[in-house]
This record gives C-alpha cells, sequence and structure tokens, in this order.
C-alpha cells in the first residue's frame, strides 16, 4: 500500500514531533510551572474592567492596579466589542496613570503670563463659569429679523468620544437649551 504524503504535511508532521520530543527532553513539568505563575505582579490583583479613553469605539479594558500604581492594562476578553485585542493607543492606556508629564491638579496661564501655574478646582471652576457667562451675555441674541433665536455664536463646544449617547444627549440639550450654543460637535470619529 503506497501512502502519499505532501511535503507539507511532512513539515507539519515532523515539527509536531520535535516540539514534542523537545518539551518530553527538557523536562516540563507542568505542576512547577503552575507554582511558578503565581509569583507573577499581577497573579494576585483582580482586574477592573474599563473603557477605552481614546476613540468612540468603546474597546473593553482590564485594568491590574494596586492601590498606588497601575502594574498592567490589557485587553477584555469578555468585552463584545474588541473581545480582548487593542489598538497600540488602547494598549498604551496605561501611561496616561503612570506618565511624569501627567497633570493631576488645575493649570492656570493668566492672560500676558508666560508660566502655568497650579490652582485649586474652586479657582478653576468659577473662573470657567465666569468666562463662559461673561462671553454668552457680551454675544446673546434674543431676536434676528423679527424671530427669536435666543443663541449665541461666540462659544462652541465639541464633545469627547469617551461619552456615551445618554451624556452627549443631555450634553447637547443643556449646551443648546441652556446656554443657546449653535456650534456643536462631537468626535465620535475614528
Amino acid at each position: 500500500m503506497e501512502v502519499n504524503v505532501t511535503r507539507r504535511q511532512f513539515l507539519k508532521l515532523s515539527g509536531a514531533v520535535a516540539a514534542t520530543l523537545a518539551v518530553v527532553e527538557l523536562g516540563f513539568d507542568e505542576k512547577s510551572a503552575k507554582a511558578k505563575s503565581s509569583e507573577f505582579k499581577i497573579a494576585k490583583i483582580k482586574p477592573t474592567p474599563t473603557i477605552c479613553p481614546y476613540c468612540s469605539v468603546g474597546c473593553g479594558i482590564l485594568v491590574y492596579a494596586t492601590e498606588d500604581d497601575v502594574v498592567y492594562t490589557e485587553g477584555d476578553p469578555d468585552h463584545p466589542i474588541n473581545e480582548g485585542t487593542l489598538c497600540s493607543k488602547g494598549t498604551t492606556v496605561r501611561q496616561v496613570y503612570t506618565s511624569e508629564k501627567r497633570i493631576t491638579k488645575p493649570m492656570y496661564r493668566a492672560p500676558g503670563s508666560s508660566k502655568w501655574e497650579e490652582v485649586d478646582w474652586e479657582f478653576a471652576l468659577d473662573k470657567v463659569t465666569k468666562n463662559i457667562k461673561e462671553s454668552r451675555d457680551k454675544a446673546f441674541t434674543h431676536m434676528k429679523d423679527g424671530y427669536p433665536v435666543n443663541r449665541t455664536d461666540n462659544i462652541a463646544y465639541l464633545g469627547g468620544a469617551a461619552l456615551d449617547n445618554e451624556e452627549c444627549h443631555l450634553l447637547h440639550k443643556f449646551f443648546r437649551a441652556g446656554l443657546g450654543l449653535t456650534y456643536i460637535e462631537h468626535q465620535a470619529r475614528i
């Protein structure tokens, strides 16, 4: 009986045999490998699922963190969107927390100044609120050509990709009806 073996089948079979012999001859011990795996940094840390902040896709990420450090991040294999895969930006999401250049407090640069200075949150929020109010009041239009318009063209709003539909809906309602903005855009594109 003649057996026809293709070159590809021969290579597959000899590769499988070589791998099996290498594992057996090198003394691979599954129990000791499993015991040593508990020494890995993330073995005792419970992962926290989150969403990638970079674009509008919303990939799932597992973050392994201690009380004072983000140790490791990886794609969430149970997430329906990315199923454990991440793009190059999502893979480096750990740097959002660990970067030495990370700003943790509000920064303010006074008009005419060449340097930024740290300020507290109360000052920063009051400053933003005051600037919005002044700009809105300066250019608010109640009537145009005899029609009520109730709008301002001095302020624009750009939404972020990490917002979900419900947040976007509420923010758009606030900026249109509450402040009278007409220039509203959203960065939900890839």
